[in-house]
């Protein structure tokens, strides 16, 4: 499935930027290697890649910087970050400069291989729930998701949510008001093993409810089921 795909491995250290490329190569993709910021933002603007791997601590231009740019110019639909900062102020500012996933050194390489396939093939998202809810228009609050646009407004107003964002706030609204776990969510949207510790729910959680509440410290719509998981009601 990865056959052809071209990625963009944006990594200083020589070492690690080789052993991902010659193992996502193996998995069928191109890869290509920028070893700085300023380097890396000049590939994706040549290359157009099917997705970004990018580090943050990067000589000269900051992975952050290159984030933005490539999120303003609209060079790549996917940005996953691999770095080795892991605190959740960090994540946090990943996802909100536009990140679609946030990976932490040292990392699994088969796990970093099945979150980047879910990116290079999320979109249109497949499974035959989405289809039935794309002839209906999902409403709670002062919300309105329309799945046949990929549109979410708020007030009448478009809201800008991120890929993920969208696909988690589709899964949540598709539940009809059923608790969702996290280990679903993580499967159905992000396709990874209910096994794998993140905290990538609750930080796209936290983002949607930031957007689309009225509270995001007290929500009402987009509540959590303690212990358990997260549920949409109207």
């Amino acid at each position: 499935m990865a056959t052809g795909t071209r990625i963009l491995l944006i990594e200083d250290n020589e070492n690690l930027a080789s052993g991902v490329r010659s193992a996502l190569t193996l998995e069928g993709y191109q890869v290509e290697v920028a070893g700085d910021g300023a380097a890396g933002l000049a590939r994706a603007r040549a290359l157009r890649p099917a997705a970004i791997i990018l580090d943050l601590t990067l000589p000269g231009l900051d992975g952050f910087d290159v984030l933005r740019a490539i999120r303003r110019e609209e060079l790549c639909p996917s940005v996953m970050i691999l770095t080795a900062r892991a605190s959740e102020a960090e994540k946090l500012r990943g996802f909100r400069c536009g990140a679609d996933d946030y990976v932490t050194k040292p990392f699994s390489i088969l796990e970093l291989a099945a979150r980047l396939e879910v990116l290079v093939r999320r979109v249109p998202r497949n499974g035959e729930k989405s289809s039935a809810l794309a002839a209906a228009v999902a409403r709670f609050g002062n919300v309105e998701i329309q799945p046949d646009e990929r549109a979410v407004r708020r007030g009448g107003e478009p809201v800008a949510l991120r890929p993920m964002e969208y696909e988690l706030l589709l899964a949540l609204a598709e539940a009809k008001g059923a608790v969702l776990t996290r280990a679903q969510l993580l499967q159905m949207v992000w396709g990874m093993e209910p096994d794998i510790v993140t905290r990538t729910v609750d930080i796209h959680v936290a983002e949607l409810r930031r957007k689309l509440e009225d509270d995001p410290a007290q929500p009402r719509h987009i509540l959590t089921v303690r212990r358990v998981g997260y549920r949409l009601v109207p």
